[in-house]
């Protein structure tokens, strides 16, 4: 599947040398040279010259006969990332165009995010920012991730894995997207063998077993079909279609197929010379083998979104086996293969844009309204995830205007797809000219009427069933701006009367501090503080708490560690039920909407996944003077003996602490286990209390439990952690 390497400049000059002037192809070198000298020095993982690279990336979009301005930006693409080199120095040197293209393609690498997973969303949200202005942008982008997947065996293992993960959710549907089927294979291809390699080998060599039993069975097939096509007088050539490596373990995880199923079915294509003759074709292979009802497709009529075209159909064949038959024109076929590519590669005279190039314009656009309408990048980038992943049906208006939809869709999705103001207006529909839920599923074929009403708002309740990308921006960013005002208040109120717990208020504090808490929250407004705090996303009590300290301490540098924690039963903190936290644990506080600040151990299991959002962590300390009784979990295991519980809860509150909660669980016949709930002061307490259990005779072991399951809103179960 990949192509030989070239090895230098002049290698690639040769191959460019068959569609580009030669002034152009000496601008695609002097961006090489200049590259060439700015990474001079810098070796990649592998151990090649760092120029190896960008040069290997022009040689892939060289393949597909892009221009030498995107030739040009795939050589200096990495020199503003990863020299001192600035985008205007690029822009002096090689214009305007070539510096957007390469700070389109170039990572924020200067600024520091949170979390990995915000520097992804950020890095894609510019990028789909400079496509919205130039579509080769992406085509570069493409071309490196190529590149750089092609190389990632020189990777660290994990590294390899998260490069993997991202470019099987981004970059593969991206390139499906802009119907580059050849790309988005490779891409599926060596994603799946960097992500699991013995899955890859091992189903890598089910299929080459399987091909030589298959052998016979497919060329009785072809041949029959193209003696079929022969009689009929139909021009055409015809291809057995390969099954990929990820698309098998793709069928086989998600439709719970085994291999032997999904290798029983037998995948043909028909390439023609015109559309007319694809479906006398399909009507010639419908006459030799009968049809699978319910499994033809025209995407001829109706193409896919990326501009994808062919008629698909599943026949009986011999002895009953399923056979999947494309019929395509050689114009299709090129483009099922190179999609949005194909507009460089077979460019027409008059320059005109193909279908593709049209349809993947049309794609950048409502990347951009939906960027518009995102409160954030992480926000932006889980739309464009839905957004990249579509089953399409076909739906009508009563016009006959045909809109294509994600399945699943309904009406509401459907009003939105039409127009931003029909979807936000929208108060009932028909479908099939019947009055309909606005929440009913849509199916192909239909043709559906939104009835709207001037002045009507967005339900909040819509929400729960809307599909797409543009239906769930819109509808949040509507109630957001609704929300703001209503939010702005609550959050005012919450701080004014925070403040007035600590004898003070807004008007008495130094407008420094207000300034330092703004910055060191990166908020620009009271207002947005405001807002903050009413839509939960921070705690009034504790803003209150760090305005007091920095009005106290202007110069205080940064707000860590100073919320003590004073008392054990308290209406703005909670104490975390998954690691039961007491005085004398090292602790961290984490802002939740729901139930305030929760406090947990710092080395609960659950802590790791609510690391991800480090604006929500709090360094918190135990308060030396805190008084009042902790809750604490411990295992005890005991031999088994008459009255032993009796013992157990003596010897407990002779150590001065009380029983919440006790069960029982028998291990074998000699040996139980009793879980106990109890109420201690402090860490020095526990340890008194286990003392006094540890000198029962019975006792063979006590445990403090830290990390016990927590049933996880999706079903999941952490795991525990005894201490």
């Amino acid at each position: 599947m990949t192509a030989p390497q070239i090895d230098s400049i002049d290698s690639l000059a040769e191959g460019l040398s068959g569609y580009l002037e030669k002034q152009q192809i000496n601008q695609v070198r002097r961006a090489y040279y200049y590259a060439e000298q700015a990474h001079e020095g810098q070796l990649r993982r592998s151990g090649e010259r760092y120029i190896t690279h960008p040069l290997q990336v022009a040689e892939i979009l060289s393949r597909m006969h892009m221009d030498h301005q995107s030739l040009m930006a795939a050589m200096l693409h990495d020199v503003i990332e990863d020299t001192g080199i600035t985008k205007t120095a690029v822009k002096t040197q090689f214009g305007n165009t070539v510096a957007e293209m390469v700070d389109g393609v170039s990572k924020l690498s200067r600024i520091k995010f949170r979390s990995q997973a915000e520097a992804q969303a950020e890095n894609f949200q510019k990028m789909a920012m400079a496509m919205s202005r130039d579509l080769r942008v992406i085509m570069v982008k493409l071309a490196d991730r190529l590149h750089n997947m092609r190389t990632i065996r020189a990777l660290p293992p994990d590294k390899r894995r998260r490069k993997a993960r991202e470019t099987l959710e981004i970059y593969a549907p991206i390139a499906n997207r802009l119907g580059m089927n050849e790309m988005r294979i490779e891409f599926e291809e060596l994603s799946f063998e960097a992500m699991y390699p013995l899955r890859f080998r091992r189903i890598g060599a089910a299929v080459r077993k399987v091909r030589g039993n298959r052998k016979e069975v497919v060329t009785k097939i072809q041949t029959s079909l193209e003696a079929c096509l022969e009689r009929e007088g139909l021009p055409g050539r015809t291809i057995g279609r390969e099954k990929h490596l990820y698309s098998i373990y793709d069928k086989m995880r998600s439709k719970r197929k085994s291999f032997a199923e999904i290798m029983d079915v037998y995948a043909f294509r028909i390439i023609v010379d015109r559309v007319d003759t694809c479906y006398r074709v399909l009507g010639a292979v419908h006459s030799l083998y009968k049809p699978v009802p319910g499994r033809f497709k025209d995407y001829i009529a109706i193409p896919k979104a990326n501009g994808y075209q062919a008629l698909h159909t599943t026949l009986f064949g011999m002895h009953g086996l399923p056979i999947e038959i494309q019929i395509r024109t050689e114009e299709m076929e090129a483009m099922a293969n190179n999609g949005i590519a194909a507009h460089w590669l077979y460019k027409s005279s008059e320059d005109l844009p193909s279908n593709a190039h049209v349809r993947a314009r049309e794609w950048v656009n409502g990347l951009l309204e939906m960027q518009q309408s995102a409160g954030n990048s992480l926000e932006f980038i889980e739309h464009v995830k839905i957004d990249l992943f579509p089953d399409e049906i076909y739906v009508f208006t009563p016009k006959g205007e045909i809109f294509e939809l994600p399945v699943g869709s309904t009406p509401v999705d459907f009003a939105y797809a039409i127009h931003t103001d029909v979807g936000s207006t929208c108060v009932a529909c028909r479908i099939e000219r019947r009055l309909a839920p606005l929440s009913e599923p849509l199916e192909s074929g239909q043709t559906v009427e939104i009835l709207t009403a001037p002045g009507h708002k967005p339900n909040p309740a819509w929400l729960s069933f809307v599909v797409t990308a543009k239906a769930r921006t819109s509808i949040r960013h509507f109630l957001k701006n609704q929300k703001q005002s209503e939010s702005t208040a609550l959050g005012r109120r919450l701080l004014t009367k925070a403040l007035a717990s600590f004898g003070t208020s807004l008007d008495k504090l130094s407008r420094e501090a207000v300034s330092t808490l703004l910055e060191q929250l990166r908020l620009d407004s009271l207002n947005r503080l405001f807002g903050e705090i009413g839509l939960g996303n921070r705690m009034s009590h504790l803003m209150a708490q760090r305005l007091i300290d920095l009005n106290e301490n202007p110069t205080g540098a940064e707000l860590k560690g100073d919320l003590l924690v004073r008392d054990a039963q308290s209406s703005v903190m909670n104490y975390a039920r998954c690691c039961c936290p007491i005085p004398g644990d090292r602790i961290i506080g984490y802002i939740s909407a729901e139930r305030g600040l929760v406090i947990h151990t710092d080395d609960c299991n659950n802590v790791a996944d609510l690391r991800a959002n480090p604006e929500k962590w709090v360094e918190v300390n135990w308060d030396p003077e805190i008084q009042g009784e902790f809750s604490v979990e411990v295992r005890v295991e005991l031999e088994h003996q008459r009255g032993i519980i009796a013992v157990l809860a003596t010897a407990i509150t002779g150590a001065e602490a009380n029983i919440e909660k006790i069960s029982t669980a028998e291990r074998d016949a000699h040996f139980s286990m009793v879980n106990l709930l109890i109420n201690v002061r402090n860490r020095v307490h526990l340890a008194r209390v286990m003392r006094k259990i540890r000198m029962i005779k019975a006792v063979t072991r006590v445990t403090r439990v830290k990390s016990r399951k927590v049933r996880k809103p999706s079903g999941r179960t952490e795991a525990t952690t005894i201490h």
